[in-house]
């Protein structure tokens, strides 16, 4: 933890930054942005960090250039002083002066006043010779501030669709709030949220979605402590739909922290005799802190999807949402880190587990029953390609993923990309097994 607290916003930016890329922490686990979550500033510390990730590869492609000679390990504070100016430059709005003198005096309170004016420099060049850097940055492929393996495996397995994914997974998402149904209406809430001067506006197919804007933290939104709505994609939001819970069905919610599509099944069908099971105790607390808040009630328990023998009581279920763990590709212009801290080996280990579970779940479905498998990728092997898989090798599994107005059939399944309806990036196929 820090000792003093970072007063500095953009030094506070440059120390959440190594928590990303030198620990591979995410974001929401940064101990920067934790231990100086009082600041005054932290909303623009978080803007400023969360810029820099989303576009860092095209960053560090344009201070390759306008540096003269790369900085020396001990120097990489420095070396992220200059992506942020340049990002403020270029992406922000932040006023030019505030930009290049702000950012380089960011220097001397890191204790090397020499790079002051190495800052000062790169960014009174770039803001010079702006368009010819932009331009030859055009004819680049990190002008798609992607890694090189991300972006390639979004190419090959969407050919006609990835600039689309790639743009989107480049902007900032809006907020989305899912409104507690069991306990109050849409309208009632909207009304609330317009009080408060929030601009809000419905989803087309998420029905219990509302999106406001400007964005803001919950804690400033009345009505969240009292359960009247969670923050929610309406990507997410898609899975109570689809799992069509009936009054007192046994269902099963396997890996299910934080918990937002237990909630969101327990807000339409009180009375669903609902498991929530997690790998991790210290996430099934968030599970229970929700459940709490929205004044639910569910069975949690803490043990491996992949071995049932562990945890399950003998008796079927009904339904079983499988949000599987997965690489989190459809969600990246929420979490840009995902980006920089995802790696092709941890693609590759999730499609494995993916498997393991599905076919560990599976006995645990009872016949006629629904099985709604999902995740947060993009990517072909994760989804489409894991559930044709399964099926060739499951005699009783019948892929039955309906019609429906929003993502793109596949195969198998449906895929929506990130930014499509204002969503994020969602696969999810409907399984049933055969009487």
């Amino acid at each position: 933890m820090n000792a003093v607290p970072i007063k500095n916003p953009r030094q506070l930016a440059i120390a959440a930054l190594a928590d990303v890329l030198d620990l591979g922490l995410n974001l929401s686990d940064s101990p920067s942005l934790q231990d100086n979550r009082k600041s005054r500033d932290l909303s623009m510390s978080r803007h400023l960090v969360y810029g820099v990730l989303r576009w860092l590869t095209a960053l560090e492609w344009l201070a390759s250039q306008l540096l003269s000679k790369p900085l020396k390990q001990r120097d990489l504070d420095i070396h992220r002083l200059a992506l942020l100016g340049l990002y403020q430059l270029w992406q922000d709005e932040t006023a030019e002066h505030a930009a290049v003198h702000e950012t380089a005096e960011c220097a001397r309170l890191a204790g090397k006043p020499w790079a002051v004016g190495l800052i000062n420099a790169v960014l009174r060049r770039f803001l010079r010779e702006r368009g010819e850097w932009l331009d030859k940055l055009a004819d680049q492929p990190e002008r798609f501030a992607h890694p090189q393996w991300l972006l390639q495996a979004v190419q090959h397995d969407w050919p006609e669709h990835w600039p689309v994914i790639v743009a989107a997974n480049n902007q900032q998402a809006p907020m989305w709030l899912r409104v507690n149904s069991k306990a109050h209406d849409r309208l009632e809430i909207t009304e609330k949220l317009e009080d408060q001067g929030f601009e809000v506006r419905r989803h087309p197919v998420a029905t219990d979605a509302l999106c406001i804007s400007p964005a803001a933290h919950v804690s400033a939104l009345a009505g969240f402590a009292e359960g009247y709505f969670s923050v929610q994609d309406p990507a997410a939001q898609l899975a109570a739909d689809l799992l069509d819970v009936r009054p007192g069905m046994r269902v099963l919610d396997a890996c299910a922290a934080p918990g937002g599509k237990t909630c969101h099944i327990l807000e339409r069908t009180p009375t669903a005799k609902v498991t929530a099971l997690d790998l991790n105790s210290h996430r099934n607390e968030l599970i229970q802190q929700n459940i709490t808040r929205l004044k639910l009630s569910c069975h949690l328990l803490t043990g491996d999807a992949a071995l049932p023998a562990e945890w399950w009581d003998g008796i079927a279920f009904q339904r079983i949402l499988l949000d599987a763990p997965c690489s989190a590709t459809g969600v990246i212009r929420r979490h840009p880190e995902i980006k920089h801290l995802r790696k092709p080996e941890q693609v590759r280990e999730a499609i494995h587990t993916q498997r393991r579970i599905l076919l560990a779940l599976w006995p645990l479905l009872e016949p006629g029953g629904i099985l709604l498998y999902a995740t947060c990728s993009v990517l072909i092997d994760e989804n489409s390609n894991q559930i044709n898989d399964f099926i060739s090798k499951t005699a009783d599994a019948r892929e039955c993923t309906p019609d429906v107005s929003w993502g793109h059939r596949q195969n198998a399944g449906r895929q929506i990309f990130p930014g499509e309806q204002d969503m994020d990036g969602f696969y999810y196929a409907v399984l049933r097994k055969n009487p």
